[in-house]
């Protein structure tokens, strides 16, 4: 058995399955931080809760959060399949693999980081400058979506489909819900609002449609292709990142260059 037949059936690291559970989760989490954020947000007061649960509730998920994006984050890096280094967390698009999709993770999380840290002075910079800032956790959730369906492994599958089109509908839910209560005033900011709620689920189907779905999808998105270096006894050949970690339940589309 070679070298190469040996990675092969070794099958993913724990640290594989970790990265991406983290981020599943972290990506459902950000989800429902941004639904709830929208659909309560503005002078609306729940009958059923008290304004602070709704507080406390938002602000501990959005913790929760954070907590997952840090472990898919870790476990990314620590990961030597790929070898993302630590500068790519914070700096992006300066990965070698899947610059564009692991660049718009970098920047999601940027933008987490941004309204992290203006959250913990809120009160010196005031109400109205915080108000602005924390917008940018709206920003992040559409990019952190794209990065998951462009970097991940398990686009493809069924159940993750689903889970998109779960994140997808909720957040358009909580953007119609938020302009039907809202009332009157600033027509402008509520046309665009629906109009990018309804253009979302839209544009998300049209770029699965013509990119991840479509096999060849790792080549195309610039995932790691095998490289051959020389030996003392030949010519070897490093394994590509669908070798060593296939995806989870291939199909026959990964011998054109499936996800990784």
């Amino acid at each position: 058995m070679t070298g190469l037949d040996t990675l092969a059936a070794a099958g993913p690291s724990p640290l594989w399955y970790a990265t991406r559970a983290g981020g599943t989760v972290a990506l459902v989490l950000l989800t429902t931080t941004v639904a709830l954020g929208v659909a309560v947000g503005g002078r609306y007061t729940p009958r059923r809760f008290a304004r602070f649960e709704v507080s406390a509730l938002h602000r501990n998920l959005s913790v929760l959060t954070l907590a997952f994006l840090a472990l898919h984050i870790v476990t990314a890096v620590l990961d030597t399949f790929v070898h993302l280094g630590w500068l790519v967390t914070v700096v992006p698009f300066t990965a070698s693999y899947r610059p564009l999709w692991m660049g718009l993770g970098t920047v999601a999380f940027d933008l987490l980081l941004a309204v992290a840290a203006t959250s913990a002075v809120r009160l010196r910079m005031g109400q109205r400058r915080w108000k602005r800032v924390h917008w940018l956790a709206y920003a992040a959730w559409p990019v952190a979506l794209f990065h998951a369906a462009g970097t991940g492994t398990d686009t493809r599958l069924t159940l993750q489909l689903a889970l998109y089109t779960g994140c997808v509908a909720l957040v358009v839910a909580a953007v119609w819900w938020r302009l039907f209560r809202a009332g009157p005033g600033r027509n402008a900011a509520r046309i665009w609002a629906g109009v990018a709620a309804a253009a979302m689920p839209v544009v998300l189907a049209a770029f699965m449609s013509a990119g991840p779905l479509q096999p060849g999808w790792a080549h195309r998105a610039g995932g790691a292709t095998a490289t051959s270096t020389s030996t003392g006894t030949g010519t070897t050949t490093s394994p590509s990142p669908s070798t060593v970690h296939p995806a989870p339940a291939p199909t026959a589309d990964d011998d054109e260059g499936g996800d990784e």
